[in-house]
């Protein structure tokens, strides 16, 4: 990797079998909108960034600001389509990434009307493999809740392993 972050060359998109990974777009706030609002009830629960429900136009701010990070390989946010018709089923990404290492953890969520299809075991599978092959991470992680065990699933099948850690309050 070189020592430029920005020069880091990531494709326009990343396929599996049933997915398209892609970054965000000006112009993918509507579909975000919409697909956060259908699954507001659960994403508020384990998300820090689903406080509030979203109105159209924040979605697009929030799409806008994650191409800007994504250009500047200050982050990696990643949209999940269906390749069969181009729904957007849910979101992931590479975050709280460390270049020097190079460390990356991955976040996901599916739509609600999604869930139970395994693309989130499909899409975590595929950025694991991309981050260590592709990106030569060293460290690959993904965090969840002791009581998200969905999330604890995903990781699960994707051969993470179980790492505890306890809060000091």
């Amino acid at each position: 990797m070189t020592g430029r972050p920005i020069l880091v060359e990531f494709p326009e998109y990343i396929e599996t079998e049933r997915l398209r990974l892609r970054a965000p777009r000006p112009g993918d706030g509507a579909a975000v909108n919409a697909a956060v609002l259908e699954s507001f009830d659960v994403l508020h629960r384990w998300m820090p960034w689903a406080k509030q429900r979203p109105s159209v136009e924040e979605s697009e701010a929030t799409v806008r600001s994650f191409h800007a990070e994504f250009i500047a390989r200050e982050d990696l946010p990643l949209l999940i389509f269906a390749r069969d018709g181009g729904e957007l089923v849910g979101g992931t990404g590479l975050h709280r990434i460390e270049w020097n290492v190079p460390r990356f953890e991955i976040g996901y969520w599916i739509r609600r009307s999604c869930e139970g299809r395994g693309y989130a075991t499909e899409a975590v599978h595929t950025l694991t493999e991309f981050a260590l092959g592709r990106l030569g991470a060293a460290r690959v992680e993904i965090r969840c809740s002791h009581r998200n065990e969905r999330s604890q699933r995903v990781a699960e099948r994707c051969g993470f392993t179980l790492e505890m850690s306890k809060r000091l309050r």
